[in-house]
Parts: C-alpha cells; structure tokens; sequence
C-alpha cells in the first residue's frame, strides 16, 4: 500500500542526502574520531563539519553545543544541569503544555522537594510573558518553555520571555536561567539561539530530515552546568563517549538543507496548511482547532467521533496520522486538555502534520479519507 505520510511531527523520513553522509562514514570514514592515525583525522573531519553545520543553522559557535542522542537527553541535561545548580531545592516555571521529555524532568525535581509552576496557555496555546513574570518567585532557579507545541502548533514568545528574564536578573546575584525545548521549531520556523537570548536549546535531528538518535543542546557561553555522562572526556567533558560521526554528519547535512530550503519549506507548508482547512469545510463536523502557529502542524477534530477509531480507518486508506505526541501512545491529550478545548473536541482530535517532502495529493487523500470516515462511522 502507498502510505501517504502526514505525521511528521512524530518523525521524518531521512533525505538522500543525509542518509549518503551517513553511509559515507559508517563504510569509509568509519575510524574512532578520537585515533590519531590519518583514517581517525577524517572522521574527526566529518564530526567537525557535522557539528558546524548544526551550529551555523542555530546561529550559534561549534563550541556552544553539545551533540546527543537526541530531545529527550537535551531536555534532561538542561534541566537537570541547572537543578544542580541549587543545593535545596528551588523552584521552576514550565507550562502545562510540555513535551514529556521536559515533564517528567520537572517531576523528578518536585519528587526532590522542588516547586514547580505550570503555566496554562490561552484557547490560542500560548503562554505569555506576564504569565512567567507573575508565577517568578524569590527562589526560581530555572524557566523552561518549548519553543514550538507539538500537537497545537503555537509558536511561544520565547524571545520575549528571556528578554523579561535579562531584566529580571539583573537585579539578582544568581540568575533565573532559561531553557527552550526547540524540537518542533528548529528546522520549520527561522530560529536563532543568539537572537532568542536563552541560556538552553534543545534541537532533534529526526524531525527535519536526519536519523533517528541525534540532537544537539545549546548552552550559552558563560553558563556552567555539570555533565550527565562521565568517561573519556570527549565534547569538552560535557558528553563523555565514542561520537557518532555518521549520525553527527547526516545530522549537519539535514540543518544545512532545511535552512537552506526555510522560505520555500514555510510557503509550501502554508500552502498544504489552506488546502487542509479549505478542505475540512466539505467535511462534515470537521473543524481546526488552532489558527497561526508554525506552518507544520494542524491539531483537527471531529467532535463526537473518537480519535483513535477514526485514525483506524484512516490507516486503512492508508493515510497516517495521529492523535497527538507519539510519545502518548494514543492516550487523550493532557495538552488539548490544558488549552482548554471541550471534552468532545480533545477525544475527536487528530493531528496532521507536514514536513518539505509532503505532498498537495497526500492532503487530498487525508480529506478524501476523513470525509469517508466520518459517513461511515456517522452510521453506527
């Protein structure tokens, strides 16, 4: 069956180009970077321009990262690096509306006797700037907010937010720091880390087009955290362990493409995004939930069906979707929940979600599907 593949927010197929880098250094430059002999001085060579090329696409020095296996361990070395920070305990300020990845972070930390503040978004899924400013108390250590929302789209005023923090700090002698989860953002939206002012950000490669098993985490010049990996010293001491030059260098290649390709990524996905909503209205029931945000991503439901059944029948027509974070695993969404959608919008929502490699007749097929689905199911 041809798959017409709409759930890119969970994952994407690797481009040709990311997967040849690949290929290139696990069969010819496939030496311990770390060696000293000519074959480990070229794939020390590829690691280098792997990690620049990351670096150049975040707006960032070589220096200032480092490369992981992906979100979940940017998050966790952000966060739990600036919680080391504080001997008894203190207090952060995330939303209600994280990745799990940042979530179950932060209830590690109150299993440890922190407080934690999470921020309810507006009916547009965004938090605002006075939200954070109101919940800052005297022993707030750390402020964690994703860049991009992974089931609603919302883009978050993340530069706003650290600009408050600037302000903020300099009235402190030990700053409030702050970390990003940029998952969803990097390679779909411009990002700059510079230009956002945040102290962390945390970036995947699998969702814009490299393998599985890579990220990167920012760490602004100045900010001392301590490491989570210990061993051989490699990354500066930061991430002890043998780096994984093939996924290093398709990751490079992935951040070079998509950057390069940003303009015409965003209208093509805008385009897909008008096709999509233009569409729902011939279906019947069917409504966006979210308006704005970043362009890959449509949260749509259709009130009074559940999600997962429809999602089944899409499935047989071989469409792909889902019903939120894939990290979920099909469970109601505690995140449309929280943006305060109604009990019957959140068990109808199916999210819908875009990368550069999709499709107009890839949407088609989806409303095609939609629309049989819900005449049939509107049946039983």
């Amino acid at each position: 069956m041809q798959y017409h593949y709409l759930d890119n927010a969970a994952t994407t197929q690797v481009s040709l180009a990311a997967a040849d880098a690949a290929m290139h250094a696990m069969r010819v430059c496939y030496a311990n970077p770390a060696s000293l002999h000519e074959a480990g001085i070229d794939a020390e060579r590829l690691l280098t321009d792997g990690k620049r090329a990351v670096a150049a696409a975040l707006g960032c020095q070589p220096d200032c990262l480092i490369m992981t296996s992906g979100g979940t361990e940017s998050d966790n070395t952000a966060i739990f690096g600036a919680a080391s920070r504080v001997k008894k305990g203190g207090h952060i300020i995330t939303t209600a509306v994280e990745h799990p990845a940042v979530t179950e972070a932060v209830r590690a930390l109150q299993a440890q006797g922190w407080d934690a503040t999470f921020l309810t978004p507006g009916t547009d899924g965004c938090i605002t700037a006075d939200q954070v400013r109101d919940a800052l108390q005297e022993n707030t250590a750390l402020v964690s907010i994703m860049h991009v929302n992974n089931e609603t789209g919302a883009i978050m005023p993340i530069a706003e937010i650290a600009s408050l923090l600037k302000a903020y700090n300099a009235r402190r002698q030990t700053p409030v720091l702050f970390h990003c989860d940029g998952v969803q953002a990097f390679g779909h939206i411009p990002v700059n880390v510079i230009k956002l002012g945040v102290d962390f950000y945390a970036v995947s490669g699998h969702k814009l087009h490299a393998p599985k098993g890579i990220g990167a985490l920012y760490i602004r010049r100045g900010v001392r955290i301590p490491p989570m990996l210990r061993g051989g010293g490699q990354q500066n001491g930061m991430r002890s362990g043998t780096e994984a030059v093939p996924l290093v260098s398709a990751f490079g290649v992935a951040a070079k493409e998509a950057v390069d390709a940003m303009d015409e990524t965003i209208a093509r996905m805008n385009a897909l995004r008008d096709r999509l909503i233009a569409g729902l209205s011939e279906v019947s029931g069917a409504q966006v939930n979210f308006t704005g945000g970043a362009p890959h991503v449509v949260s749509v439901s259709v009130p009074g069906l559940r999600a997962e059944v429809v999602m089944r029948v899409l499935e047989g027509e071989g469409v792909c979707v889902s019903t939120g974070s894939a990290c979920a695993k099909g469970a109601k969404s505690p995140i449309l929940a929280a943006c305060g959608l109604p009990g019957p919008v959140v068990d109808g929502a199916l999210r819908v979600s875009f990368s550069r490699f999709t499709q107009a007749e890839d949407v088609d097929a989806f409303l095609r599907a939609l629309s049989a689905a819900v005449s049939r199911l509107a049946r039983r």
